[in-house]
């Protein structure tokens, strides 16, 4: 990689990195090695590593609440956001979650961090619960219920097998929408 890194390509390794090896992994000397550039680069766009963590923290809601939520509005035309959301979720790894998580049991701002992105995704769900005709205390009660179940999969070190994974699915969007 070249000298001239943006900030984007700090924060896409630094995500890596946390996900990989937890928030002790962010510091400046062992990403500019995974990156092939001296800590210069780094410096140039971060004023320290409690900045670097700071933005850390603000990419990791971009990444893992803000664009998958627009990017389901965007195929709400097609198909239920929900039911998308659903299936995207509990289809996939969530090692940067995990590690998140744990860093905030230690760390006051991953834990704002953490309760701000939780707050941002129930009330998405809640949201998606009500259009789907759910009534609002019903919709408060299942968004909740859903994202315990987000974060106990996310948490979880068990995956089940293909089959008994589809058949999960099946029944928590049985539950999820059922009237």
């Amino acid at each position: 990689m070249p000298d001239q890194l943006s900030a984007k390509d700090w924060l896409d390794q630094g995500l890596k990195t946390l996900a990989a090896n937890g928030p002790g992994a962010l510091k400046a000397d062992p990403l500019a090695k995974a990156l092939g550039v001296s800590r210069g680069s780094f410096y140039w766009h971060f004023a320290d590593v409690a900045a670097f963590r700071t933005a850390i923290l603000a990419y990791w809601r971009e990444v893992s609440a803000e664009r998958i939520i627009a990017e389901l509005e965007a195929a709400a035309e097609h198909e239920n956001p929900l039911l998308l959301l659903l299936r995207r979720t509990f289809s996939s790894r969530l090692a940067l979650e995990k590690a998140v998580r744990s860093w905030a049991t230690f760390d006051t701002e991953a834990r704002n961090a953490v309760q701000a992105i939780d707050r941002r995704r129930i009330d998405y769900i809640e949201g998606q619960l009500k259009v789907s005709g759910l009534a609002e205390d019903v919709a408060q009660a299942r968004a909740q219920i859903l994202y315990w179940t987000f974060v106990g999969y996310a948490l979880s070190d068990k995956r089940l097998p293909k089959a008994k994974q589809e058949a999960a699915y099946d029944e928590l969007v049985r539950i999820a929408l059922g009237n």
